[in-house]
């Protein structure tokens, strides 16, 4: 019979069993979230009368939900330093269900919108997951292990995105009704399977309000010279990516005419390079490169996958141009995140992995509230390729930012891998 798990702390001997319990939860996570992505603007445009809207209407739903989700971070951030990882991951789940089902009900652009609302003011559980892998894990194999996360991110961002393409050809609703089962299930696993992570010992006393402000969070953050640069690095990345990841499926439809299941499959795709790229290269490179050759050369891919899809906005719309510029982004994106999360949990110390965990993720949610609002403006008032050519310049500064970070202190610390001399 089962029981739900204990709120106390995994003993040692658990620790496999939660590590496998995170992988699960992070899959199913990334599999819920991705199903969507496919048919997100073919969702939209039923209560859309101009056609021209379309963008702007999809990146409005976007950024109302990463608006949500920027405003709450930090408090579940703080929530899961101050009371454990565990609780925070079902609460943001069982949120993610109804916003989900809320979405799948539709009936008019407010209720997707409401939709939205519900999910982004519940969506917390990834800051905690990445604090919960921080806390199970020595400083050591943080880089290791966030790559690992990434690589099974691409499992379920591979299966997701097939799966919501697929779905879409019975009925165009039924990917998002089964992404809300998702993020139940994810619930009930949690409930039952996940031993809490962080020690009575190693919380904090007390939950500092003037420290959750969203804004309050990152003036504490950025006055830290040894989070600084790669904190400003994180935004530059993320606006490029954040624009891509909004306007794909619109400048799919629109430039090539690609169905969902078409934009779906090629999504799955780029889960399939993650895989090879963060489960395999990445962990090959990593001692030679160091995590600072794995961040550029993700960034420089990430550059050239840009600049493809300002072609196809503006210029050539031909789908093999989308299909490598497709690709280039999201084999970039990953191993890049993962080494820079790695650095980041390896500046702070243990009882501080939530709080920074809550940054990282304001960070991500704030840029996403921007993003899709670019994103939609320019594609519908300059030109399809407008979005892509911007996210190339910021790309190209974040290169710039990268190459000028202060890794120094890490390698001196020895808990960050350097690159070998040939």
């Amino acid at each position: 019979m089962l029981e739900p798990s204990s709120g106390r702390p995994a003993p040692p001997q658990s620790s496999r069993r939660a590590w496998a319990t995170l992988i699960s939860i992070t899959m199913l996570n990334v599999m819920g979230m991705t199903i969507v992505l496919p048919v997100l603007p073919f969702v939209v445009q039923r209560y859309v009368d101009t056609p021209g809207h379309l963008a702007i209407w999809v990146g409005i739903l976007e950024s109302v939900n990463a608006l949500c989700a920027f405003l709450v971070a930090p408090l579940f951030g703080g929530l899961s330093d101050r009371f454990g990882r565990r609780p925070v991951i079902i609460i943001a789940t069982l949120g993610a269900a109804v916003g989900f089902a809320t979405f799948g009900i539709g009936g008019s652009i407010w209720v997707l919108l409401a939709g939205r609302i519900i999910q982004g003011i519940t969506a917390g559980d990834m800051p905690a997951l990445f604090a919960y892998a921080a806390d199970i894990t020595s400083p050591q194999e943080r880089a290791k292990r966030f790559g690992l996360l990434g690589a099974l991110n691409g499992v379920g961002f591979m299966i997701g995105p097939a799966v919501g393409g697929l779905l879409a050809a019975i009925h165009i609703d039924l990917p998002v009704f089964v992404t809300a089962g998702i993020a139940l299930v994810v619930a009930i696993v949690s409930f039952f399977a996940l031993p809490e992570s962080l020690a009575p010992e190693k919380r904090t006393p007390r939950l500092r309000l003037d420290g959750l402000h969203p804004v309050a969070v990152f003036r504490g953050a950025f006055g830290r010279p040894e989070l600084r640069g790669l904190l400003i690095a994180l935004v530059l990345i993320g606006l490029p990516f954040g624009m891509f990841v909004n306007n794909f499926s619109v400048l799919a439809l629109d430039q090539v005419q690609w169905t969902a299941t078409s934009i779906g499959l090629l999504t799955a795709a780029i889960g399939i390079l993650d895989i090879v790229l963060q489960g395999v290269i990445m962990q090959a490179l990593l001692p030679w490169l160091g995590e600072r050759g794995i961040i550029v050369a993700g960034l420089i891919a990430q550059a050239v996958g840009l600049a493809a899809l300002a072609v196809v906005g503006s210029v050539l719309a031909e789908p093999w141009i989308l299909i490598a510029g497709t690709l280039l982004i999201g084999g970039g994106q990953g191993p890049a995140t993962a080494a820079m999360d790695g650095v980041l949990s390896q500046q702070v110390s243990d009882h501080e992995q939530g709080w920074v965990a809550g940054v990282i993720q304001s960070l991500n949610t704030g840029v996403a509230v921007i993003a899709p609002l670019i994103a939609g403006a320019l594609y519908a008032t300059v030109s399809h390729g407008a979005p892509y050519a911007l996210g190339l310049l910021l790309m190209i500064g974040a290169i710039v930012v990268v190459g000028r970070a202060r890794f120094a202190s890490l390698a001196k610390r020895g808990v960050i891998v350097t690159p070998r001399s040939p």
